[in-house]
């Protein structure tokens, strides 16, 4: 046979070809959008929602009308829970999806019975999956049909919504930009507009708050602005609305009653840190606050909101469905349009952050903090606080309580004054037995230190810190070690792969832990080795559960002694 027979026609590329249909197809999906990288995420979102998945050759289309190499477009798409991709001779999935969270909080409340009741109920017909936390974690068990999510679920509900094809998310009842102007929003902006306010007397005011950076990291706010200011710009402002830590739920809340009191300070941050534009990612769960959000936002451009005020360009992004994109790098590269993975330090984000600019990046609730903090005085918010501690914080509570929810408190409360003032007590019939301080990575402490100040620093002498102030409360139905089971599987299935001692070290780990016949001192040369070597925070915060067990419980393994081998 001759070698001209085995040759590409000529202007042919390599590899999968395009479908004419198929580039036709992704055309119409994105209806005239850019076709610029960091719109990948959007894109594919675009493509998932129309088709229920994503095509092979529709991703193959969208490489070359974004003119990406077909590998970059792949990884991205595989790399995200929220996407499915459907290779060429696979089935596509079932129409409608039910996710069902297997979180800490929703299995102390029936996750797995519910799971394994709809997978028998609904047949192939609905794809029933289980999920990492859905953010509603004082509503468990949640399952998500499609979009909406039911609270507190049971199998009869679940199939109703399924048999009535409810799979849409409610737009949340939350103030409208009207209202919130007519109730004084927007005043502390216009007065940073009209000059009454300089950068100078708000970053006074924040350091007379002590407001520190209420995602989990603790960063003092006011220092991270004088940072980012002193940057050449042009500067950017991010949002972190990806809120993906187990437990945590109050940024969700606080967006769907009062959006514009974040957004309020997310424009008094970019004037005075001389940001030109902003980008608050959402994490996808959150499918009604995104659709509240693009409506708010676009009554911000038809209407600003302050006399001489320019806004910066505001976007909207979307996540896909990676715990990782929590973690501010992560999160940036995803905005890029990239897979979701941390970045190596230095360079810090507020040197070269979103593409390569300085980058501001707050949470939700530091942000809304802002202009009530502005208003009544830095003083004002550091005057509350138990113990020697200062300010407010809002604890997302779960688990055993009778009344779970989110609680604005005093820093400084300890998990008993919150469970017994805040939540109504103990959930009927239940004692206290451990709590988690800071969700899934904060540790896991017993109820002898439930009378501990829950605050930045005051935590890690037992092991463990409040981080995104997410409380999920135990009994002496449960147990810690399953706990710690859980949360190791959860971090294994995160990890974004990236460094040796997060991606081996978390399956290892949980291997470890699959019995009560545990090796103590494996595990901890085990977690010293990814607490030290991980790239981010999530293999640096993996093994507390583990080390939480072996310190705390140990009596929960194995010889109930926590003796050594």
């Amino acid at each position: 046979m001759r070698s001209e027979e085995f040759r590409r026609p000529v202007g042919q590329r390599k590899g999968r070809q395009v479908e004419p249909l198929a580039r036709e197809r992704v055309r119409a999906l994105l209806g005239g959008e850019p076709l610029r990288r960091d719109l990948l995420i959007e894109h594919l979102h675009r493509i998932q929602d129309a088709e229920g998945c994503l095509p092979a050759p529709l991703l193959a289309a969208l490489a070359d009308l974004m003119g990406l190499a077909q590998a970059e477009v792949f990884e991205a798409a595989t790399f995200y829970h929220h996407f499915d991709v459907v290779r060429e001779g696979e089935a596509r999935p079932a129409a409608l999806t039910v996710r069902v969270c297997e979180s800490l909080s929703c299995r102390l409340a029936g996750a797995d019975a519910l799971a394994a009741g709809l997978a028998r109920r609904l047949g192939n017909e609905v794809r029933v999956q289980r999920v990492p936390c859905v953010g509603r974690c004082a509503d468990a068990p949640v399952a998500v049909v499609g979009q909406r999510p039911l609270a507190r679920a049971g199998i009869d509900a679940v199939a109703a919504a399924v048999a009535r094809d409810e799979r849409a998310c409610p737009l949340p009842d939350a103030q409208d930009y009207a209202a919130y102007r007519a109730g004084g929003g927007y005043a502390q902006l216009a007065r940073v507009a009209a000059g009454e306010l300089d950068r100078d007397a708000v970053l006074s005011e924040l350091d007379a708050a002590g407001l520190r950076g209420l995602g989990g990291a603790g960063f003092p706010m006011a220092r991270k602005w004088r940072a980012v200011a002193q940057q050449p710009g042009p500067r950017l402002l991010v949002v972190n609305a990806d809120e993906g830590e187990p437990g945590t739920f109050k940024d969700r809340e606080a967006l769907e009653r009062a959006p514009h009191r974040m957004l309020e300070g997310m424009l008094i941050a970019a004037a005075l840190v001389g940001c030109d534009e902003c980008y608050v990612y959402l994490r996808d769960e959150y499918a009604g606050v995104r659709a509240l959000l693009e409506r708010e936002l676009d009554a911000l451009r038809r209407d600003p909101p302050a006399p001489g005020c320019a806004l910066p360009q505001l976007h909207l992004r979307r996540g896909a469905g990676a715990y990782v994109c929590g973690e501010e790098s992560a999160l940036i590269e995803s905005i890029e349009g990239r897979r979701g993975m941390p970045r190596l330090r230095p360079p810090y984000v507020a040197q070269v952050g979103l593409f390569g600019r300085p980058t501001l990046v707050h949470n939700v609730e530091t942000l809304a903090w802002v202009p009530e903090i502005l208003a009544r005085g830095g003083p004002w918010f550091a005057s509350h606080g138990r113990r020697g501690r200062h300010g407010l914080r809002s604890f997302s509570v779960s688990g055993r309580v009778r009344e779970p929810g989110v609680k604005l408190a005093p820093a400084g409360i300890s998990a008993r004054e919150l469970i017994d003032e805040f939540c109504g007590g103990m959930a009927p019939g239940h004692e206290l037995y451990a709590f988690l301080p800071g969700g899934a990575s904060g540790g896991i402490l017993p109820a002898s230190l439930a009378d501990e100040p829950l605050d930045f620093d005051t935590l890690q002498p037992h092991g463990a810190f409040i981080g995104s102030a997410a409380l999920i409360v135990l009994s002496r139905e449960d147990s810690a070690a399953d706990a710690a089971r859980e949360l190791m599987a959860f971090f294994r299935a995160e990890s974004c792969g990236q460094c040796t001692p997060c991606r081996s070290g978390t399956a290892k780990a949980l291997g470890e832990i699959a019995t009560r016949d545990w090796n103590a001192n494996l595990l901890r040369e085990l977690s010293a080795a990814m607490i030290d070597a991980s790239i981010c925070g999530l293999g640096q915060a993996a093994p507390n559960p583990v080390l939480s067990v072996l310190r705390h419980f140990p009596h929960e393994l194995a010889g109930g002694d926590g003796s050594e081998r």
